[in-house]
């Protein structure tokens, strides 16, 4: 009897899960920074103050104006590239938008990492290492 879920070994439904895995990752990536960025777009001034604050009293201060307008182009164009990738991969059988857009995601996140380390927000640093290492483990599944 055969059963309507197929599952075996590498497959479900007769779809590789090493596909499966790399679609799911890239929209995930797609999701996390379109959010992130888009939010930073449209309230601009709330994100603005928070880095402000932030960086108050760190070397950091005098580069918040080109941080802010830096971190959103990065972390839009890591959903956008993210978005398109998964797209790719779906109906083109191509990746490398998907993994353009990860390693654009790593990136975001080890920049957001370093900032908050010099900030001394050790429990934020802390709270985003979780995802670097969502990062490094979606980008080896395309090695």
């Amino acid at each position: 009897m055969t059963s309507l879920l197929a599952f075996s070994d590498t497959s479900i439904l007769g779809i590789e899960l090493t596909f499966i895995l790399k679609v799911l990752v890239t929209l995930y990536s797609a999701a996390l920074f379109m959010q992130s960025g888009l939010d930073k777009v449209f309230d601009w001034k709330g994100n603005r103050d928070f880095i402000n604050g932030m960086f108050e009293k760190t070397i950091l201060k005098p580069f918040v104006p080109l941080l802010m307008p830096s971190i959103t182009i990065l972390e839009v164009l890591a959903g956008l590239l993210s978005l398109a990738g998964a797209a790719m991969l779906i109906f083109k059988a191509q990746d490398m938008l998907a993994i353009y857009g990860l390693l654009l995601g790593a990136l975001s996140i080890l920049l957001l990492f370093f900032g908050m380390r010099i900030a001394k927000d050790y429990g934020g640093a802390a709270g985003i290492t979780p995802y670097f290492v969502f990062f490094v483990i979606a980008l080896a599944l395309f090695a």
